[in-house]
């Protein structure tokens, strides 16, 4: 049992350091949703969705209320519609799409994932149908969003689906083109795609988890920065060693685990499901000090993208997931260190800088908690170079046996150097170079799958 005193000492770092309850996210199965008769398949998921989240939003504003704690978003995540929808065409997927948006606004969600299809061996049809009609799904919703699992360590790369996906990318981006090819941020490209992750874009709710369970995600760069700060401060940074920054660090994750903990225990409780894990992601905002980058530069890496970046990215991530795992029992999702580059303001700014390139991104998702997050790229980036984009960010998944994603957005009309701003969380950005278009293409159009690696025969 949780006591809530053991968290008293924690409420500061809500007040001043910008800690919060990211999101609550309601997981639920729609899996006995299915049916071959089109509107039987939409009212079940509306009905299914309405009784099970229904007490969501006020539930957990009751919850906040109870420990004076924000938390930032409510969210659910279904089933991968490629299966609950198997059997359908894209027209009828589309359809799909639009019943869940409908849904999700009637509960008071802010976003709803799951309109997804695991695809990392082969493309069923049903599958192969969801790709396809995702420009027009997700330009014509506010809240679906979606997430393609095009690879993994067991069983290699899909490189049929990669090539599909750059294209689909790019035309979800002329679809949308309105909003500056916003459906995309919507979008989440996976190798070893969690079971149990809270966080959006990419949330979907697994095969052999619960009917119905919460799922939390907590944040808090600025806590982790200003605990740094503070170290440095009383000690003095001659004294310190990188083992002193990294206990710090993990002494922080587990306090903050412990707050998640509480909050998700008591709000699966509440709504009488079960309580399914605490994400303890670093997730950063555009709020000035709610930054990675501002936590990276407080450990010394003065231009992000600098030589050492990626060593300190590394030594970030680790130490926020062993603090989280001795927090607790139920960690899960991803748990480490989000760089989505629109969505924190010091990324952005070393991004406009030039310090902080794409091929550098690469590298530093090798070692952080996901992939290239929120990333800007000119608007003409043709599909096979988005593929390849893909390719290697999947490949970094595949043979660290990590999960690795890609959310890139190619912003209509838009070069490098131009400027992009979505706005709230989603953030701003300069558009970041893509070199050596058209440099790849026939590797990708080759096709067919990249074998698994060696590791993957591990019975």
């Amino acid at each position: 049992m949780i006591r809530s005193d053991a968290i008293f000492d924690t409420i500061r770092m809500f007040q001043e350091e910008h800690l919060d309850v990211r999101t609550v996210t309601l997981g639920l199965n729609l899996e006995d949703c299915s049916s071959p008769v089109l509107k039987h398949l939409l009212d079940k998921i509306h009905a299914k969705i309405v009784r099970h989240a229904g007490n969501l939003v006020r539930s957990t504003r009751e919850i906040e209320r109870q420990f004076g704690i924000p938390v930032v978003n409510k969210r659910i995540a279904v089933s991968p519609m490629a299966s609950v929808a198997a059997g359908h065409n894209a027209a009828a997927l589309v359809r799909v799409a639009a019943t869940l948006d409908r849904a999700a606004e009637e509960v008071g969600v802010d976003l709803l994932g799951g309109f997804s299809a695991l695809v990392q061996k082969s493309t069923t049809p049903t599958a192969r149908a969801l790709m396809d009609c995702l420009p027009e799904a997700l330009s014509s919703t506010r809240r679906v969003c979606a997430s393609l699992n095009v690879a993994s360590t067991r069983v290699g790369i899909n490189m049929d689906a990669v090539l599909h996906t750059g294209r689909i990318i790019r035309q979800m981006s002329e679809a949308d083109a309105a909003n500056q090819g916003f459906a995309c941020a919507k979008l989440v490209v996976f190798a070893n795609i969690p079971d149990d992750n809270p966080f959006m874009a990419g949330a979907s709710h697994g095969q052999g988890e619960a009917d119905a369970v919460i799922n939390i995600g907590v944040s808090g760069p600025g806590v982790v920065k200003r605990a740094l700060q503070r170290l440095i401060e009383q000690a003095g940074a001659e004294n310190l060693t990188l083992a002193d920054l990294a206990e710090e660090i993990k002494i922080t994750a587990f306090r903050v685990t412990r707050v998640g903990e509480l909050i998700g225990r008591e709000l699966a409780q509440k709504l009488g499901v079960q309580f399914g894990i605490v994400d303890l992601s670093l997730a950063p905002t555009p709020k000035v000090g709610d930054s990675i980058g501002e936590i990276l530069q407080t450990m010394g890496i003065l231009e992000i993208g600098a030589p050492g970046s990626t060593a300190a990215v590394a030594l970030l991530n680790d130490a926020v997931k062993k603090g989280g795992a001795f927090a607790s029992s139920s960690i899960g999702g991803l748990s480490g260190a989000f760089i989505p580059v629109m969505e924190d303001a010091t990324l952005a700014r070393a991004a406009a800088e030039g310090s902080l390139t794409l091929d550098k991104l690469e590298a530093m998702t090798s070692v952080c908690s996901v992939g290239l997050d929120m990333v800007p790229i000119p608007g003409d980036t043709p599909g096979e170079t988005i593929a390849g984009i893909i390719a290697d960010e999947m490949a970094i998944g595949m043979v660290n046996n990590k999960t690795t994603a890609a959310r890139l957005i190619p912003v209509p009309g838009k070069q490098a150097g131009d400027f992009v701003s979505f706005g709230g969380l989603f953030g701003e950005s300069v558009i970041m170079q893509v070199k050596h278009h058209g440099g790849a293409d026939r590797f990708v159009r080759f096709a067919g799958r990249i074998p698994a690696p060696l590791q993957s025969l591990r019975n």
